[in-house]
Protein backbone atom coordinates (compact mmCIF):
# COMPACT_ATOMS: atom_id res chain seq x y z
CA UNK A 1 0.00 0.00 0.00
CA UNK A 2 1.33 3.56 -1.10
CA UNK A 3 -0.01 6.71 0.50
CA UNK A 4 0.45 10.19 -2.03
CA UNK A 5 -1.19 13.37 -2.16
CA UNK A 6 -3.88 13.64 -4.40
CA UNK A 7 -6.92 14.96 -5.70
CA UNK A 8 -10.51 13.15 -5.71
CA UNK A 9 -10.41 13.02 -9.51
CA UNK A 10 -6.86 11.16 -9.28
CA UNK A 11 -8.35 8.74 -6.71
CA UNK A 12 -10.64 8.01 -9.36
CA UNK A 13 -8.26 7.10 -11.90
CA UNK A 14 -6.01 5.22 -9.53
CA UNK A 15 -8.98 2.78 -8.54
CA UNK A 16 -10.05 2.76 -12.47
CA UNK A 17 -6.63 1.43 -12.96
CA UNK A 18 -6.16 -1.02 -10.35
CA UNK A 19 -9.23 -2.57 -11.12
CA UNK A 20 -8.21 -3.72 -14.19
CA UNK A 21 -10.79 -2.07 -16.28
CA UNK A 22 -10.77 -2.87 -20.22
CA UNK A 23 -12.90 -0.47 -21.14
CA UNK A 24 -12.79 3.50 -20.21
CA UNK A 25 -14.51 6.01 -22.77
CA UNK A 26 -13.68 9.28 -21.98
CA UNK A 27 -15.31 12.85 -22.65
CA UNK A 28 -14.51 16.02 -21.04
CA UNK A 29 -16.45 18.27 -18.53
CA UNK A 30 -15.84 20.58 -15.82
CA UNK A 31 -15.09 19.51 -12.75
CA UNK A 32 -14.66 15.61 -13.74
CA UNK A 33 -11.97 16.73 -16.82
CA UNK A 34 -9.00 15.38 -14.86
CA UNK A 35 -10.11 12.16 -14.18
CA UNK A 36 -9.77 11.39 -17.97
CA UNK A 37 -6.45 13.31 -17.88
CA UNK A 38 -4.94 10.99 -15.42
CA UNK A 39 -5.99 7.99 -17.08
CA UNK A 40 -4.49 9.16 -20.67
CA UNK A 41 -1.21 9.94 -18.75
CA UNK A 42 -1.73 6.31 -17.10
CA UNK A 43 -2.61 4.72 -20.33
CA UNK A 44 0.67 6.73 -22.25
CA UNK A 45 2.86 5.49 -19.78
CA UNK A 46 1.95 1.67 -20.15
CA UNK A 47 0.44 1.96 -16.20
CA UNK A 48 -3.11 1.11 -17.75
CA UNK A 49 -3.36 -1.60 -20.65
CA UNK A 50 -6.94 -1.70 -21.22
CA UNK A 51 -8.38 0.04 -24.23
CA UNK A 52 -8.30 4.38 -24.13
CA UNK A 53 -11.78 5.41 -26.11
CA UNK A 54 -12.07 9.75 -26.85
CA UNK A 55 -15.94 9.86 -28.03
CA UNK A 56 -17.44 13.30 -29.20
CA UNK A 57 -19.57 13.70 -26.31
CA UNK A 58 -21.24 12.27 -23.20
CA UNK A 59 -23.98 10.29 -24.75
CA UNK A 60 -21.50 8.72 -26.99
CA UNK A 61 -19.66 8.16 -23.87
CA UNK A 62 -21.66 6.55 -22.03
CA UNK A 63 -23.17 4.38 -25.40
CA UNK A 64 -19.82 3.10 -26.25
CA UNK A 65 -19.17 1.45 -22.52
CA UNK A 66 -22.93 0.03 -22.75
CA UNK A 67 -21.62 -1.63 -25.95
CA UNK A 68 -18.58 -3.07 -23.90
CA UNK A 69 -20.93 -3.91 -21.52
CA UNK A 70 -22.66 -6.05 -23.92
CA UNK A 71 -19.67 -7.53 -25.21
CA UNK A 72 -18.67 -8.52 -21.54
CA UNK A 73 -16.24 -6.16 -20.77
CA UNK A 74 -15.55 -4.44 -17.53
CA UNK A 75 -16.12 -0.83 -18.63
CA UNK A 76 -16.19 2.60 -17.30
CA UNK A 77 -16.57 6.53 -18.02
CA UNK A 78 -16.98 10.08 -15.94
CA UNK A 79 -19.18 12.71 -16.13
CA UNK A 80 -20.29 15.61 -14.41
CA UNK A 81 -23.60 18.07 -14.00
CA UNK A 82 -25.09 18.27 -18.22
CA UNK A 83 -22.90 16.07 -19.55
CA UNK A 84 -24.32 13.30 -16.85
CA UNK A 85 -28.14 15.07 -18.34
CA UNK A 86 -27.10 14.28 -21.60
CA UNK A 87 -26.55 10.64 -21.20
CA UNK A 88 -30.61 10.23 -19.62
CA UNK A 89 -31.58 8.17 -22.20
CA UNK A 90 -29.02 5.89 -22.08
CA UNK A 91 -28.83 5.90 -18.12
CA UNK A 92 -32.05 4.17 -18.36
CA UNK A 93 -31.67 1.87 -20.97
CA UNK A 94 -27.64 0.71 -19.26
CA UNK A 95 -30.09 -0.39 -16.11
CA UNK A 96 -32.70 -1.95 -18.19
CA UNK A 97 -30.16 -4.33 -19.56
CA UNK A 98 -28.60 -5.21 -16.02
CA UNK A 99 -24.99 -3.79 -17.49
CA UNK A 100 -22.92 -3.62 -14.35
CA UNK A 101 -21.12 -0.33 -15.75
CA UNK A 102 -19.15 2.19 -13.16
CA UNK A 103 -19.48 5.82 -13.60
CA UNK A 104 -18.13 8.40 -11.18
CA UNK A 105 -20.03 11.66 -11.10
CA UNK A 106 -18.12 15.14 -9.73
CA UNK A 107 -21.28 17.24 -8.58
CA UNK A 108 -22.19 19.94 -10.31
CA UNK A 109 -24.98 22.84 -10.58
CA UNK A 110 -27.19 22.66 -13.55
CA UNK A 111 -28.30 25.28 -15.58
CA UNK A 112 -29.20 27.96 -16.60
CA UNK A 113 -27.36 30.12 -16.09
CA UNK A 114 -23.69 28.25 -16.31
CA UNK A 115 -22.67 27.20 -12.87
CA UNK A 116 -19.99 25.02 -11.89
CA UNK A 117 -20.67 25.05 -8.12
CA UNK A 118 -21.06 21.44 -6.50
CA UNK A 119 -24.97 21.31 -5.82
CA UNK A 120 -26.30 17.54 -6.39
CA UNK A 121 -28.84 18.21 -8.42
CA UNK A 122 -27.37 16.21 -11.39
CA UNK A 123 -27.27 12.63 -9.64
CA UNK A 124 -30.18 13.17 -7.40
CA UNK A 125 -32.69 14.20 -10.44
CA UNK A 126 -31.45 10.40 -11.95
CA UNK A 127 -32.73 8.35 -8.68
CA UNK A 128 -35.36 6.74 -10.63
CA UNK A 129 -33.41 5.44 -13.61
CA UNK A 130 -32.23 2.47 -12.07
CA UNK A 131 -28.70 2.92 -11.13
CA UNK A 132 -27.13 2.56 -7.34
CA UNK A 133 -25.61 5.80 -6.15
CA UNK A 134 -23.30 5.93 -3.72
CA UNK A 135 -21.88 9.32 -2.24
CA UNK A 136 -18.15 9.86 -1.19
CA UNK A 137 -17.50 12.63 1.75
CA UNK A 138 -13.92 12.47 1.17
CA UNK A 139 -10.44 11.83 -1.10
CA UNK A 140 -9.87 8.31 0.37
CA UNK A 141 -13.67 7.26 0.18
CA UNK A 142 -13.41 8.07 -3.34
CA UNK A 143 -10.87 5.66 -4.30
CA UNK A 144 -12.15 3.09 -2.15
CA UNK A 145 -15.55 3.12 -3.45
CA UNK A 146 -14.81 3.03 -6.95
CA UNK A 147 -13.46 -0.38 -5.84
CA UNK A 148 -16.69 -1.38 -4.25
CA UNK A 149 -18.56 0.05 -7.20
CA UNK A 150 -17.06 -2.70 -9.73
CA UNK A 151 -17.49 -5.20 -7.28
CA UNK A 152 -21.30 -4.42 -6.27
CA UNK A 153 -22.25 -3.65 -10.34
CA UNK A 154 -20.81 -7.15 -11.36
CA UNK A 155 -22.47 -9.00 -8.52
CA UNK A 156 -25.62 -7.57 -8.59
CA UNK A 157 -25.61 -6.73 -12.88
CA UNK A 158 -26.50 -3.50 -12.16
CA UNK A 159 -25.13 -0.26 -13.11
CA UNK A 160 -23.25 2.29 -10.59
CA UNK A 161 -23.02 5.78 -9.94
CA UNK A 162 -20.33 6.95 -7.89
CA UNK A 163 -20.79 10.82 -6.74
CA UNK A 164 -18.64 13.47 -4.93
CA UNK A 165 -18.63 17.06 -4.56
CA UNK A 166 -17.32 18.80 -7.98
CA UNK A 167 -14.30 21.31 -6.45
CA UNK A 168 -14.65 20.39 -2.74
CA UNK A 169 -13.24 17.13 -3.76
CA UNK A 170 -12.56 16.60 -7.20
CA UNK A 171 -9.87 19.07 -7.00
CA UNK A 172 -8.89 18.98 -2.84
CA UNK A 173 -5.46 17.34 -2.30
CA UNK A 174 -5.68 15.04 0.77
CA UNK A 175 -3.31 12.09 1.61
CA UNK A 176 -4.51 8.96 0.27
CA UNK A 177 -3.51 5.27 0.92
CA UNK A 178 -3.67 3.50 -2.32
CA UNK A 179 -3.69 -0.14 -2.54
CA UNK A 180 -0.89 -2.39 -4.54
CA UNK A 181 -2.34 -4.51 -7.20
CA UNK A 182 -2.61 -7.39 -5.38
CA UNK A 183 -4.60 -6.14 -2.71
CA UNK A 184 -6.83 -4.54 -5.24
CA UNK A 185 -7.25 -7.96 -7.58
CA UNK A 186 -7.61 -10.05 -4.35
CA UNK A 187 -10.91 -8.05 -3.79
CA UNK A 188 -11.69 -7.82 -7.33
CA UNK A 189 -12.50 -10.97 -9.59
CA UNK A 190 -11.06 -11.13 -12.26
CA UNK A 191 -12.06 -8.77 -15.30
CA UNK A 192 -13.35 -10.83 -18.25
CA UNK A 193 -11.40 -12.37 -20.44
CA UNK A 194 -13.20 -13.82 -23.39
CA UNK A 195 -16.64 -11.63 -25.37
CA UNK A 196 -19.71 -12.51 -24.03
CA UNK A 197 -20.97 -12.83 -27.27
CA UNK A 198 -20.08 -15.05 -30.19
CA UNK A 199 -19.86 -13.26 -33.38
CA UNK A 200 -20.58 -16.17 -35.16
CA UNK A 201 -23.85 -16.59 -33.72
CA UNK A 202 -25.47 -13.29 -33.57
CA UNK A 203 -28.02 -12.53 -31.10
CA UNK A 204 -30.87 -9.71 -31.07
CA UNK A 205 -31.14 -8.59 -27.20
CA UNK A 206 -33.39 -6.40 -25.59
CA UNK A 207 -35.98 -6.40 -28.38
CA UNK A 208 -39.91 -5.28 -28.37
CA UNK A 209 -42.01 -6.63 -25.07
CA UNK A 210 -45.63 -6.26 -24.29
CA UNK A 211 -46.51 -4.99 -20.77
CA UNK A 212 -46.69 -8.20 -19.14
CA UNK A 213 -43.24 -8.81 -19.72
CA UNK A 214 -42.20 -5.50 -18.95
CA UNK A 215 -43.95 -5.45 -15.62
CA UNK A 216 -42.28 -8.72 -14.77
CA UNK A 217 -38.85 -7.37 -16.04
CA UNK A 218 -39.49 -4.00 -13.61
CA UNK A 219 -39.92 -6.25 -10.68
CA UNK A 220 -37.12 -8.16 -11.06
CA UNK A 221 -35.19 -4.81 -11.33
CA UNK A 222 -36.86 -3.77 -8.17
CA UNK A 223 -36.06 -6.35 -5.97
CA UNK A 224 -32.33 -7.20 -7.45
CA UNK A 225 -31.88 -3.29 -6.25
CA UNK A 226 -33.16 -4.18 -2.86
CA UNK A 227 -30.69 -7.09 -3.04
CA UNK A 228 -27.85 -4.48 -3.85
CA UNK A 229 -28.07 -2.92 -0.33
CA UNK A 230 -27.00 -6.40 1.49
CA UNK A 231 -24.29 -7.27 -0.87
CA UNK A 232 -23.02 -3.51 -0.87
CA UNK A 233 -22.74 -4.37 3.07
CA UNK A 234 -21.00 -7.83 2.75
CA UNK A 235 -18.57 -6.07 0.16
CA UNK A 236 -18.09 -3.19 2.11
CA UNK A 237 -17.05 -5.81 5.32
CA UNK A 238 -14.96 -8.16 3.01
CA UNK A 239 -13.47 -4.42 2.22
CA UNK A 240 -12.91 -3.20 5.90
CA UNK A 241 -11.59 -6.42 6.70
CA UNK A 242 -9.19 -6.42 3.53
CA UNK A 243 -8.15 -2.58 3.92
CA UNK A 244 -8.85 -1.24 7.16
CA UNK A 245 -11.37 1.23 5.38
CA UNK A 246 -15.15 0.89 5.54
CA UNK A 247 -18.16 2.55 4.52
CA UNK A 248 -21.49 1.65 6.17
CA UNK A 249 -24.34 2.26 3.72
CA UNK A 250 -25.74 4.98 7.19
CA UNK A 251 -22.77 6.46 9.61
CA UNK A 252 -23.49 7.95 12.56
CA UNK A 253 -21.09 10.12 15.03
CA UNK A 254 -21.28 12.44 17.61
CA UNK A 255 -22.98 12.37 20.87
CA UNK A 256 -24.66 9.30 21.33
CA UNK A 257 -27.38 10.96 23.66
CA UNK A 258 -27.59 14.02 21.62
CA UNK A 259 -31.26 15.56 21.35
CA UNK A 260 -30.37 17.14 17.67
CA UNK A 261 -29.00 15.30 14.67
CA UNK A 262 -28.02 16.52 11.74
CA UNK A 263 -28.14 14.35 8.26
CA UNK A 264 -26.64 14.73 5.11
CA UNK A 265 -24.63 13.48 2.20
CA UNK A 266 -21.27 14.13 0.87
CA UNK A 267 -18.51 16.56 1.95
CA UNK A 268 -20.66 18.26 3.87
CA UNK A 269 -20.50 15.77 6.09
CA UNK A 270 -16.79 16.68 7.01
CA UNK A 271 -17.68 20.30 8.14
CA UNK A 272 -20.57 18.99 10.09
CA UNK A 273 -18.57 16.09 12.10
CA UNK A 274 -16.08 19.11 12.83
CA UNK A 275 -18.56 21.39 13.89
CA UNK A 276 -19.88 18.73 16.52
CA UNK A 277 -17.05 17.76 18.08
CA UNK A 278 -17.27 18.36 21.62
CA UNK A 279 -20.90 19.55 21.33
CA UNK A 280 -24.21 18.14 22.09
CA UNK A 281 -24.92 17.34 18.55
CA UNK A 282 -24.46 13.75 16.63
CA UNK A 283 -24.34 13.64 12.83
CA UNK A 284 -25.88 10.37 10.65
CA UNK A 285 -24.31 10.45 6.68
CA UNK A 286 -26.04 8.89 4.30
CA UNK A 287 -23.88 7.09 1.67
CA UNK A 288 -26.05 4.64 -0.10
CA UNK A 289 -28.35 7.10 -1.90
CA UNK A 290 -30.18 3.96 -3.96
CA UNK A 291 -31.31 1.45 -2.75
CA UNK A 292 -32.65 4.31 0.20
CA UNK A 293 -31.31 2.88 3.73
CA UNK A 294 -34.50 3.15 5.07
CA UNK A 295 -34.12 0.35 8.04
CA UNK A 296 -30.69 2.09 8.89
CA UNK A 297 -32.18 5.46 8.84
CA UNK A 298 -35.28 4.69 11.18
CA UNK A 299 -33.28 2.58 13.40
CA UNK A 300 -30.51 5.54 13.90
CA UNK A 301 -33.04 8.52 14.13
CA UNK A 302 -35.64 6.43 16.58
CA UNK A 303 -33.68 6.94 19.64
CA UNK A 304 -36.15 8.09 22.11
CA UNK A 305 -33.48 11.10 22.73
CA UNK A 306 -33.66 12.53 19.39
CA UNK A 307 -36.24 15.55 19.38
CA UNK A 308 -34.86 17.13 16.08
CA UNK A 309 -33.42 16.45 12.64
CA UNK A 310 -32.02 18.80 10.68
CA UNK A 311 -31.89 17.45 7.27
CA UNK A 312 -28.79 19.36 5.34
CA UNK A 313 -29.52 19.32 1.38
CA UNK A 314 -27.15 20.85 -0.94
CA UNK A 315 -30.04 20.34 -4.24
CA UNK A 316 -33.25 21.74 -4.74
CA UNK A 317 -36.59 19.75 -6.18
CA UNK A 318 -38.74 22.42 -7.02
CA UNK A 319 -41.66 23.49 -5.03
CA UNK A 320 -40.94 20.89 -2.73
CA UNK A 321 -37.71 20.74 -1.40
CA UNK A 322 -34.30 19.12 -1.10
CA UNK A 323 -34.17 15.69 -2.28
CA UNK A 324 -32.55 14.04 1.12
CA UNK A 325 -35.26 15.80 3.02
CA UNK A 326 -38.12 14.19 1.45
CA UNK A 327 -36.28 10.48 1.10
CA UNK A 328 -35.83 11.12 5.10
CA UNK A 329 -39.30 12.55 5.97
CA UNK A 330 -40.55 9.28 3.90
CA UNK A 331 -38.39 7.06 5.84
CA UNK A 332 -39.44 8.34 9.06
CA UNK A 333 -43.45 8.13 8.16
CA UNK A 334 -45.19 5.96 10.81
CA UNK A 335 -42.42 6.30 13.53
CA UNK A 336 -44.36 6.08 16.75
CA UNK A 337 -42.19 8.83 18.26
CA UNK A 338 -41.41 10.97 15.39
CA UNK A 339 -38.82 13.56 15.59
CA UNK A 340 -39.21 17.56 14.11
CA UNK A 341 -37.70 17.58 11.09
CA UNK A 342 -36.11 20.63 9.57
CA UNK A 343 -34.21 21.23 6.51
CA UNK A 344 -31.14 23.15 6.09
CA UNK A 345 -30.95 24.28 2.17
CA UNK A 346 -27.84 25.08 0.22
CA UNK A 347 -29.18 24.91 -3.54
CA UNK A 348 -26.56 26.51 -5.73
CA UNK A 349 -23.65 24.91 -4.56
CA UNK A 350 -23.21 27.27 -1.34
CA UNK A 351 -20.58 26.62 1.20
CA UNK A 352 -21.17 25.03 4.53
CA UNK A 353 -19.42 26.72 7.42
CA UNK A 354 -19.49 26.80 11.14
CA UNK A 355 -21.15 29.79 11.44
CA UNK A 356 -24.20 28.73 8.71
CA UNK A 357 -24.43 25.81 10.86
CA UNK A 358 -24.82 27.77 14.15
CA UNK A 359 -27.29 30.13 12.59
CA UNK A 360 -29.12 27.27 11.02
CA UNK A 361 -29.79 25.52 14.81
CA UNK A 362 -31.13 29.55 15.56
CA UNK A 363 -33.64 29.38 13.29
CA UNK A 364 -34.60 25.92 13.48
CA UNK A 365 -35.21 26.62 17.51
CA UNK A 366 -36.79 28.79 16.59
CA UNK A 367 -39.58 26.60 14.87
CA UNK A 368 -38.41 27.36 11.10
CA UNK A 369 -39.08 24.10 9.12
CA UNK A 370 -37.42 25.26 5.78
CA UNK A 371 -33.99 26.95 6.61
CA UNK A 372 -32.06 28.85 2.93
CA UNK A 373 -28.85 29.28 4.04
CA UNK A 374 -28.76 32.06 0.91
CA UNK A 375 -30.64 34.35 3.62
CA UNK A 376 -28.61 33.70 6.34
CA UNK A 377 -25.12 34.68 5.04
Amino acid sequence: MTKKIITGNEAVAHAVRLSRTQVISAYPITPQTTVMETLAQMWAAGDYGGEYVTVESENSALAYCIGAAYAGARAFTATSAHGLAYMHELIHWAAGARLPIVMTNANRAMGAPWCIEPDQLDTLSQRDTGWIQLYCADVQEILDTVLLAFGLAEKVRLPVLVSYDGFYLSHTYEAVEIPDQKTADSFLPAAPQQPAFDVEAPENRHGLVNSEQMAQLLKTRFAATVAAGREYAALNDGYLRLTGRGYPAVEFTGNSEAKTVFVTAGSMAQTIKSFISGRDEALVRIKQFRPFPVAELRYFLSQPQIQQVIIVDRNASMGVGGIFAQEVRSALYGLEQMPQTAEFNLAGGLDLTPKLLEKCLAAAGGGEKLIWAVNLL
